[in-house]
């Protein structure tokens, strides 16, 4: 970018004669040198100046317009002093206004703009109230690291934000627990209102999962209405949330051993007024001592909840079942055999009951599944639906039936893996 562009000091421009000012306009548009980011001005002593872009403008052009253009006529260029910004260069979008700062500080430091710098400014970011949360690809040149704070406050102005955070890579702890720089600011609490629900929790210690939302409306559109939920990954009360204030459930029990996100969900649960109607069970679920209660279980965990699929099936009402919404990162990679769990020889759905009755599948992936990744999708809910139905009738010693009632698409993981739900009706015969 020309230094011109970010200095509003001063700028070359064209000086002629108002009666010869849009002659000489068009010919610079034409030729790609007329300067943009500031106005055709009126000087004091009534000549106008028109600006152009020096580095692009050349002796012949010059020449020509004196010659061919304005022959005979007064034409000059000068260099004007406080030129006013033209009203494209005033409106900026956040991108634009934070690079041309970025490189007006970064040559203000003495160093050199680069084409590596500018890959390293973000495309893209979170905002969280008056908290933007960055990239984890966004700021990694050493450079950055020895502007200062300087740095970071120019940022957050430039994004609109007060406070400044930047993504790291989600940590293999059993939490899943985000790795979250604080860059400025003191600390990371914020809070977002998410389809008319309030949820408050700390970015360097939770997530709020952006992606899932489809998920979330689909579960605040369902008429649970004197229904009991357990939600066995409660985290914040993505899923738990929805339920109580949408749905209208009439009490949820809510699962999450990760103490951040049980004190995260302890204020949701407050702020939107709910908290009578959910009790939250800190630990690991698979310990869970409620029995026999459940009209519906949410298994809200990727890539999958199958180590919880028995606790899920102890939880459900003995004498009325319920639904299993069950999430799961699928492949379908072309020509690739299922495989689901490492440690199960799985048992092929022997009757239309384990089939199920729907093969639906719908979702906001922005275009429709390749029936491959359906077909791999129908596969895993049936072979689920089996293996739910046998946990089901070795708990309670008789049989039971399991239905498909519909598959959601909830977002594409990585290529050829999506982050599906099924909804599989349990009943006792």
């Amino acid at each position: 970018m020309d230094a011109e562009k970010l200095n509003f000091h001063g700028t070359a421009a064209l000086i002629t004669k108002p009666q010869h000012t849009q002659l000489l306009r068009e010919y610079l548009e034409r030729e790609g040198i007329l300067n943009s980011h500031f106005r055709v001005q009126k000087l004091p002593n009534g000549d106008m100046a028109l600006p152009v872009l020096s580095q692009r403008f050349q002796e012949h052009h010059l020449q020509h317009l004196k010659e061919g253009i304005l022959p005979g006529r007064t034409c000059a260029l000068m260099w004007i002093q406080n030129p006013i910004p033209s009203k494209s260069a005033q409106v900026r979008s956040p991108i634009q206004k934070l690079h041309e700062e970025l490189e007006s500080l970064v040559l203000s430091c003495g160093a050199a703009w680069s084409k590596e710098l500018e890959k390293d400014l973000p495309r893209s970011w979170q905002q969280l109230g008056d908290l933007v949360l960055l990239n984890e690809d966004s700021f990694r040149a050493t450079l950055w690291g020895e502007i200062g704070p300087e740095l970071w406050e120019m940022v957050a102005g430039a994004l609109g934000a007060k406070r400044l955070a930047r993504h790291g890579r989600v940590q293999s702890d059993s939490f899943r627990s985000p790795t979250v720089t604080l860059l400025l600011g003191k600390d990371g609490w914020v809070e977002q209102m998410d389809n008319g629900i309030w949820y408050r929790f700390d970015v360097t210690r939770c997530m709020l999962s952006a992606g899932n939302i489809t998920e979330k409306l689909r579960i605040a559109s369902l008429h649970c209405a004197g229904e009991v939920v357990v939600d066995l990954y409660a985290g914040i009360g993505y899923f738990t949330l929805p339920y109580l204030v949408h749905a209208g459930a009439a009490f949820v029990h809510a699962c999450e051993w990760n103490p951040h996100a049980v004190e995260a969900l302890q204020q949701n649960l407050q702020l939107n007024g709910v908290h009578h109607r959910c009790r939250i069970h800190q630990g690991d679920n698979r310990k869970l001592e409620l029995r026999d209660v459940a009209d519906r279980v949410n298994l809200g965990l990727i890539p999958s909840s199958e180590e919880s699929w028995p606790v899920a099936c102890r939880v459900l009402r003995k004498d009325l079942g319920g639904i299993l919404h069950i999430h799961q990162n699928v492949e379908s990679f072309p020509g690739k055999a299922l495989q689901l769990g490492q440690d199960h020889q799985w048992p092929a759905p022997t009757s239309q009951e384990d089939r199920g009755g729907s093969d639906t599948v719908s979702g906001t992936g922005g275009r429709d599944p390749s029936p491959t990744a359906q077909n791999a999708w129908q596969k895993w809910a049936e072979a689920t639906g089996t293996q739910i139905r046998i946990l089901l009738q070795e708990l309670d010693g008789k049989p039971w039936r399991t239905n498909i009632l519909h598959i959601e698409l909830v977002k594409s993981y990585a290529p050829h893996v999506h982050h599906i739900v099924l909804d599989l009706d349990c009943r006792p015969l």
